[in-house]
């Protein structure tokens, strides 16, 4: 059984170092990578079709015609991963690669050596190296952002954003089941949809947060300053989402008889080659 890799792709053109790709995929059997445009405006559909070009075996390119944030992206490869049957874990990581092969291969090995895991995630804020590299700014906002994480989840986790993560193919139907409220937040999310699927006790037995031994912000990062002081705003429209309109709903349905309706974006269109 194999790992799928998912890579969200937005206009990473001038980012995406496609030898770095070529060169791990081409030496490792057990790995498929599955790119993922979400609907990029430049040349970088082209750049992940010469990749798949090279290794088709071992890569697939899913095409989202219209941009619509990286969690369509890792939803639909994750959905396509766990449909081909042949893969077992599934993770992702960025296209920049400010997580590299290494460290998610210690990732990988974490959640395949303890059977008790299910979903092993990499972490910037448990590491004191040096090779963590994160400007004083960045740094800042994190540490407020984190408090506010923690509080909405009832979970001790640090760092929840970091682009590295992988878990079991089991996991596809709890996680990514419906679509997610936030862009670029889901991965508070997909903590928050395993934590009311399995309970808070049984989901802290179940993810492990690992020590990265390397990452680097590479700028022109798509999530700039601007929008990470809108951070705040759309954690607490996930909390609302997932603890307060659920109430409401379910209220309103008892009171109606009628079932209730969820609150989701429309369905992400996407070729798959």
């Amino acid at each position: 059984m194999k790992t799928g890799i998912i890579i969200p792709c937005y206009n990473e053109e001038k980012r995406l170092n496609a030898i770095a790709f070529l060169e791990f995929i081409k030496k490792e059997d057990n790995y498929h990578l599955c790119f993922v445009n979400d609907g990029s405006k430049d040349n970088t559909i082209d750049i992940l079709k010469d990749i798949q070009s090279q290794a088709p075996q071992k890569v697939s390119v899913i095409d989202i015609k219209k941009n619509s944030g990286k969690a369509a992206a890792v939803k639909a490869g994750a959905r396509y991963l766990h449909s081909r049957g042949d893969i077992k874990f599934i993770g992702f990581i960025d296209a920049d690669l400010s997580t590299d092969f290494e460290d998610f291969d210690g990732l990988l090995k974490t959640l395949k050596t303890n059977k008790k895991l299910s979903f092993v995630f990499g972490s910037r804020a448990k590491n004191t190296s040096n090779n963590i590299n994160k400007n004083g700014m960045r740094r800042v906002i994190s540490k407020f952002i984190n408090v506010l994480i923690v509080f909405i989840l009832g979970l001790s986790i640090q760092d929840t954003q970091c682009g590295a993560k992988v878990f079991k193919a089991e996991l596809v139907p709890v996680i990514f089941n419906k679509n997610f409220f936030s862009r670029w937040l889901f991965d508070v999310e997909m903590f928050i949809k395993m934590k009311k699927h399995y309970g808070k006790e049984k989901t802290v037995s179940k993810i492990y947060e690992q020590p990265l031994k390397r990452w680097v912000h590479i700028e022109d990062s798509k999530l700039g300053l601007k929008d990470s002081i809108k951070i705040p705003y759309q954690l607490l429209s996930i909390w609302f989402n997932y603890n307060i309109l659920p109430f409401f709903q379910h209220s309103f349905s008892n009171q109606t008889n009628e079932p209730s309706v969820g609150i989701y974006s429309k369905t992400t269109s996407a070729l798959i080659t």
